[in-house]
């Protein structure tokens, strides 16, 4: 072998020493620079549930801070007041020890206040309760002095209660006015030309009224009565009597 080719045999033998020792540098500062970043990070662990506390004192375990996200509260129906709805990272994400986990807290079930729905039409007190996220419960009709018919007179829950979304609220709606009612009074015993005369001039009306022979009892006494007493009646009500005699059964 010539002096030349050896000399160049040797020559690419160093560069290829060189590359060799310069592959195995580069491999082992990789590996250590990654066993040294994971060994600086820990996964996120889970929050979800947990109050504003816990979750710090957690957090603290794992070499993390906690930051709670400002204006970003959401309500949800099955996390309470204050615990963890979300989280960022994400639980079991790998983070650098000392990195900050951003909470999301939760507001819980959403509360509504009842709007005064006094004195509005059944209709505009849907349209009231719709706009609020309510809902419309059983609606009742109330004889209500110096009420419109049709408007509502009262509610439950009251005005102004906080309650959760879709909530039925009861409605007591004034009913259109009815003929004025009174109270049927006891006419047995008494004269019924007396009574007669007093129901006639007061616009009462009278049905039946019979008469029949009743021993001891004086002709012209009433011995029984419908309506009842103590039951209500209205003018346009018929009254029936049954009137004592001492002549034959008679109509009149």
């Amino acid at each position: 072998m010539s002096p030349l080719v050896s000399k160049a045999l040797r020559v690419l033998g160093r560069v290829a020493y060189a590359t060799l020792i310069g592959v195995a540098f580069l491999a082992t500062a990789y590996v250590s620079f990654s066993l040294f970043v994971r060994s600086s990070a820990a996964p996120a662990p889970d929050l979800t549930g947990l109050s504003r506390e816990d979750s710090a004192h957690l957090l603290s375990d794992y070499g993390l801070e906690i930051k709670v996200a400002e204006g970003t509260g959401r309500y949800d129906p099955q996390v309470p007041t204050g615990r963890v709805l979300a989280q960022h990272p994400g639980p079991h994400t790998l983070v650098k020890r000392g990195s900050v986990v951003q909470v999301t807290l939760s507001l819980g079930p959403q509360r509504l206040a009842v709007p005064d729905l006094a004195g509005r039409s059944i209709q505009a007190a849907q349209v009231a309760l719709a706009v609020e996220g309510l809902a419309v419960g059983r609606v009742l009709n109330v004889f209500s002095p110096g009420a419109e018919a049709g408007t509502v007179v009262a509610q439950r829950p009251a005005p102004g209660a906080a309650v959760a979304a879709a909530t039925p609220v009861e409605l007591l709606v004034a009913a259109a006015s009815s003929a004025p009612a009174y109270l049927m009074p006891d006419l047995v015993y008494r004269d019924y030309e007396q009574v007669r005369s007093f129901f006639d001039a007061h616009g009462f009306r009278f049905g039946s009224v019979k008469f029949e022979p009743y021993e001891g009892v004086g002709a012209g006494v009433i011995l029984r009565q419908f309506p009842l007493a103590g039951h209500p009646v209205a003018r346009a009500d018929a009254i029936s009597l049954v009137v004592a005699t001492t002549a034959v059964s008679a109509s009149r």
